[in-house]
């Protein structure tokens, strides 16, 4: 049951990758032989990113590219073009899952049985939501085990069993069946008591239900998947708190977790509101990277925080769920007019009609992808500038970007960028390192390493 977010413009990929030649002869190539997708640990300064008076900031991003070898670059980009296809192909097995259970009466028998446990229309939902999340989680399995678990242990970027990662995606369930039929039958009931003008106030129920989740996820859902640890003393975490103090985040909890047990990914965030407030970096970040590239990734994560984008992007997205369910009610007013009966679904307060809702703001989402990337194409942006100028880490960030570029296809063409990306790419990341770099060129680590100390 999960959204197909690039449902339809995955179809544009095909007009705005560039021809590689033979697709299967590309893939071969790939699968040839094992390759280390990681590059080595600590931090590379290549020669021509050295501070000097004749200082080119596009030679400096292309010796930063070349770190990747030919055959990196050509996996990463293959997985990440891939996922285009990856993402078209789950929307679509998102409307089969929705469509077998509205044609086969399915879903109408599952609101029988809530039925029959109460007449009252609040429990009936939640009843229906539970036996849609199980049958869901049934129909759903065999994509899931493809996409994100098969797929990404061929691209060597999981470390999980598939006893370890089903069991994570049972703590999803779990969770998912103590939150979700609260919430959606929230909705419904909004439904029933709004008449025409439910949307608007769903959309200030998703607000308010972004902002209390945003507070107790660091503290009572991550912790579920995932050991964190407070950090020992020693320069990483005098480093962080020293940023952290710098730009007056209030926070003294800086933990890490053990993220490797699951993927070879890097990553860290300041998560939370008022005293829940944490930072959070992952194992894989520790490991594998030089502090100058823990200090820039964390100069960008506290520029989250304190340009507020938390809320800020809170406010956009509910604005972007405000027309997706006018669209919902005005869409799925006219489907139920025409197809109600027959998909044995009553009115719009019938729970019952959940898979054919799921289905309409799903390929409004899709539609819609552009958007959502470019809101949150910007705030990571915006989170860039920040983090450099508050860690003054130019390379440290540059080395951080080719490391996630070792996933994420590094150039990509002008609109497949604004079409699929929702963070700048690791070109646009490397070459703003290098731009702060030319006008700072007294920079600490950059001038250490050019006398070679």
């Amino acid at each position: 049951m999960r959204s197909v977010h690039a449902l339809l413009l995955a179809l544009f990929a095909l007009f705005l990758i560039p021809s590689h030649g033979n697709a299967q002869e590309s893939a071969a190539a790939v699968a040839e032989a094992p390759l280390n997708r990681d590059l080595p640990p600590g931090l590379q300064i290549p020669d021509a990113a050295k501070p000097g008076p004749n200082f080119d900031v596009d030679a400096a991003t292309e010796s930063y590219l070349n770190l990747l070898s030919p055959a990196q670059r050509q996996k990463s980009d293959a997985y990440f073009e891939g996922g285009y296809w990856v993402g078209f192909f789950g929307g679509v097995y998102g409307l089969a899952v929705a469509a077998i259970l509205l044609l086969s009466g399915l879903s109408g028998r599952m609101r029988d049985v809530g039925r029959k446990f109460s007449k009252k229309p609040f429990l009936v939902s939640m009843v229906y939501v539970v036996l849609w999340l199980l049958v869901g989680f049934v129909l759903n399995l065999p994509w899931a085990s493809y996409a994100e678990f098969s797929r990404e242990h061929s691209y060597g970027l999981a470390t999980q069993s598939y006893g370890g990662w089903f069991g994570d995606q049972l703590k999803g369930l779990m969770i998912g069946l103590l939150i979700l039929p609260v919430v959606i039958s929230l909705i419904y009931k909004l439904v029933r008591s709004s008449g025409e003008f439910w949307w608007v106030r769903a959309a200030g129920f998703t607000f308010v239900l972004a902002l209390f989740f945003g507070m107790i996820a660091p503290v009572f859902i991550t912790p579920l998947f995932n050991t964190y640890k407070p950090l020992a003393a020693g320069e990483i975490k005098e480093a962080i708190f020293s940023l952290a103090r710098a730009n007056q985040i209030p926070t003294t909890k800086v933990v890490y977790f053990d993220a490797s047990k699951q993927t070879t990914r890097i990553s860290a965030n300041v998560s939370g509101f008022l005293n829940t407030t944490q930072v959070s970096l992952n194992d894989n970040l520790m490991n594998k990277t030089s502090l100058p590239e823990i200090k820039a990734v964390m100069g960008h994560e506290m520029g989250h925080y304190v340009l507020n984008h938390s809320l800020r992007l809170t406010i956009y997205f509910t604005l972007f769920f405000s027309v997706g369910f006018y669209v919902l009610h005005r869409s799925s007013g006219a489907l139920l007019r025409r197809f109600g009966k027959r998909l044995n679904i009553e009115e719009r307060s019938d729970p019952a009609g959940l898979p054919l809702a799921i289905a309409i703001f799903s390929v409004f989402s899709a539609l819609a992808t552009p958007v959502l990337n470019s809101i949150t194409r910007q705030a990571e942006a915006e989170a860039d500038a920040y983090g450099l100028n508050a860690a003054r880490e130019p390379n440290g960030f540059a080395m951080a970007a080719m490391r996630l570029s070792t996933y994420r296809k590094i150039k990509p063409g002008y609109w497949e960028e604004v079409f699929f990306y929702d963070h700048p790419s690791g070109y646009t990341r490397v070459h703003s390192s290098m731009l702060w770099l030319k006008e700072n060129q007294d920079n600490a680590t950059a001038n250490k390493a050019l006398v070679g100390k």
